[in-house]
């Protein structure tokens, strides 16, 4: 495991950043854990189809999260020999049972090495993260406290929509039209759970145009820091 701390605009906190080891479904997945020991909640990342954590847009997203108080977790998915495979298949990334599965693990996982920092957890999902996020939340409904989706797949989730609990934002570029459609029908299916929709004019799938990830950021700061609550 790989220590790094670095200072935050808060001059009152540390980050402390981790190179993590994820034990998840039988597999070891790698992960990116930024914390500070006062931190108002943790938000995992579940990154979109053939990306990672390394995702440039998760990662920005990620730091003004870290900026406002909130821990961060970004991880793969797969493994890097299942990366490998899913470059010429493509098949895994749309494996959304298999994706959810390795979320829970992650949050599990999370919960039993860092019990001490009581904090509330959200999820933060891409593209085919977003499905893979409200399964998982589904499946964690004590544990989970709020969803954000950014250009997502909510309606992959399918049947599992009627089990979430946790307040859901779905972002969505104004010029992606078909899956604003995806969006508002994954929406219908959400009986149990605050949802709300915002698109972003302006904006196509990955939200590339100047200062539209930025709008992202914003709101999903916004969403977390009225859900999560530091227990």
């Amino acid at each position: 495991m790989e220590l790094r701390a670095s200072r935050q605009q808060r001059d009152d906190e540390i980050l402390q950043e981790e190179s993590v080891k994820i034990a998840s479904e039988n597999v070891i997945l790698e992960g990116d854990l930024a914390i500070s020991d006062n931190a108002r909640g943790i938000v995992i990342f579940a990154h979109g189809s053939g990306s990672s954590r390394h995702s440039p847009r998760n990662r920005h997203v990620a730091r003004i999260l870290q900026n406002a108080g909130l821990g961060t977790l970004l991880m793969d998915l797969l493994t890097s020999e299942e990366e490998a495979i899913d470059i010429h298949t493509a098949h895994l990334r749309f494996d959304i049972d298999l994706l959810a599965e390795r979320l829970g693990g992650a949050t599990e996982w999370f919960v039993q090495n860092y019990p001490s920092k009581h904090l509330q957890i959200g999820y933060f999902g891409a593209s085919t993260g977003a499905a893979a996020a409200l399964m998982a939340a589904a499946e964690e409904q004590d544990l989970i406290k709020a969803i954000v989706s950014r250009g997502g797949r909510p309606d992959l989730a399918h049947n599992a929509l009627a089990k979430v609990v946790a307040p859901t934002l779905l972002i969505v570029g104004g010029d992606d039209e078909p899956v604003i459609g995806m969006n508002r029908e994954a929406m219908a299916g959400m009986k149990a759970a605050e949802c709300k929709l915002v698109i972003v004019q302006g904006a196509t799938h990955l939200f590339e145009e100047p200062g539209k990830l930025d709008e992202v950021a914003a709101l999903a700061k916004e969403w977390f820091l009225h859900y999560l609550r530091k227990g």
